[in-house]
């Protein structure tokens, strides 16, 4: 008798046919060792067989020489490793954030603590004093954000714009910062030095694979990995035990193969998992001589399967295992990348590059405005434009606004006091003429 996956598909697909089609079910192999599926797929050619059902892959050469059905299955090449529990260690808190978001994440509380000083230095007593109390405000501003105990007040439109948005990007920061600490140190992980084919290509260990499979060719011409890492292997004990020896025990540290066998591999061999993404798509189907009409009757039946529903309650009961999922282990969680933040930081330094903007035109319309008034109240302000701007800026203010007022109260003082001289001299002019016309 002959069972499996791939003979209720074939049954299945037979039956939905409108027509009767005799056959004869024959074994190929020594039952030893995986036969190359290349080979079974060839002897139809040759009139060995008039067909060939199984777990047959749809690839280039095969398809060359034969006629395959609808695929019934998708199954691309996946790598599974052995893992081993990943212990927390003292530095377990910088887990959570790749390097690269710790350095920004670092730079933008002093970039944020920089511009709020500049938008608030001239009317804020908070940000001003001596340069030596002026960074250390900055720094004790910038990372007392961190967690929302900044003392100091903010009063200028501006800084409270850029200080609400970086409030908002520091909630989401530490939300998700205690999120994936909390993961990594309650939750049992599973870790490897191999995180999927590039890593795999990268080290010179051994291959493990299934014999007869097209994985090894398709490894070597495609990818260019050398042949002689590659060890084949024909069952999932052997999987197991090459898995468990690695690669200085005369076992693999790694096996290549079709996601289908490597998911009911691990369905009773939790110890190993899958890593990195699936970098082929391939697909399962049954071979037929070229411009077979049975290719084209069995493909529409197993189109009909699928959309009925059978292929799927076919697959579950014989590929979906759940042995593993009360072991509760989990993979090494991923570090949160600056990638994943990246349109929060964005958002932050647009507020803060605008809140510049509108500062330095304020600044630069209040310049111009009072710039005589400035050169003639301080002799000290004879230099340099730029000196005399800076000068302007790092003032405060309420005493920039006072010495305005009192400049504007001499000039007034003085005004009154020309008219009354004025008016003085007049009446004297005024008495002196009357005087001379008396006398004449």
């Amino acid at each position: 008798m002959f069972t499996g996956y791939c003979i209720d598909v074939f049954f299945a697909a037979l039956n939905l046919l409108p027509y009767a089609v005799p056959y004869k079910l024959q074994p190929f192999g020594d039952g030893r060792k995986n036969s190359s599926r290349t080979e079974l797929v060839r002897l139809i050619t040759t009139g060995v067989f008039d067909a060939a059902i199984g777990d047959i892959t749809i690839i280039t050469n095969r398809t060359r020489i034969v006629d395959f059905t609808q695929p019934f299955i998708e199954s691309g090449l996946v790598v599974v490793v052995p893992m081993k529990k990943m212990n927390s260690g003292a530095w377990a808190f910088l887990k959570p954030f790749t390097k690269e978001m710790w350095i920004v994440t670092a730079a933008f509380f002093l970039i944020i603590g920089t511009v709020v000083w500049v938008l608030e230095h001239r009317l804020n007593d908070d940000f001003r004093g001596p340069p030596k109390k002026q960074v250390v405000t900055v720094l004790w501003f910038s990372f007392s954000t961190m967690f929302f105990s900044h003392r100091e007040n903010t009063v200028s439109a501006l800084g409270r714009l850029v200080l609400i948005i970086w409030l908002f990007v520091v909630l989401i920061i530490n939300s998700s910062y205690t999120a994936s600490l909390t993961s990594i140190l309650t939750v049992q992980q599973l870790t490897s030095p191999i995180k999927g084919i590039e890593s795999l290509i990268a080290t010179s260990d051994p291959i493990g694979y299934q014999q007869g499979s097209y994985s090894r060719d398709y490894l070597i011409e495609e990818l260019g990995i050398q042949e002689s890492r590659f060890v084949p292997l024909n069952s999932p004990e052997e999987y197991a035990k090459a898995l468990r020896d690695g690669p200085h025990g005369g076992g693999v540290s790694a096996i290549i193969d079709q996601r289908a066998y490597i998911e009911l591999f691990l369905s009773t061999h939790c110890e190993f998992s899958i890593v990195g993404q699936e970098f082929t798509k391939a697909g399962w189907g049954f071979a037929f001589p070229r411009d077979s009409p049975l290719a084209v009757d069995m493909s529409t039946a197993i189109l009909k399967l699928s959309e009925n529903g059978d292929l799927q309650r076919i697959h579950d009961k014989w590929l979906m295992r759940s042995a593993c999922t009360s072991q509760g282990a989990t993979l090494e969680i991923d570090r949160l990348p600056l990638k994943s933040f990246w349109g929060l930081f964005t958002l932050c330094g647009l507020a803060c590059l605008l809140a510049l903007f509108i500062y330095f035109i304020q600044m630069i319309r209040q310049f111009s405005r009072h710039k005589e008034e400035l050169q003639s109240s301080d002799r000290s302000l004879q230099s340099g434009r730029l000196q005399k701007f800076l000068s302007f800026v790092d003032e405060k203010e309420d005493e920039l606004k006072s010495r305005l007022k009192r400049k504007q109260s001499e000039r007034s003082s003085n005004r009154s006091v020309g008219d009354e001289s004025m008016n003085d001299s007049k009446e004297a002019y005024a008495e002196s003429s009357s005087s001379r016309n008396h006398e004449n």
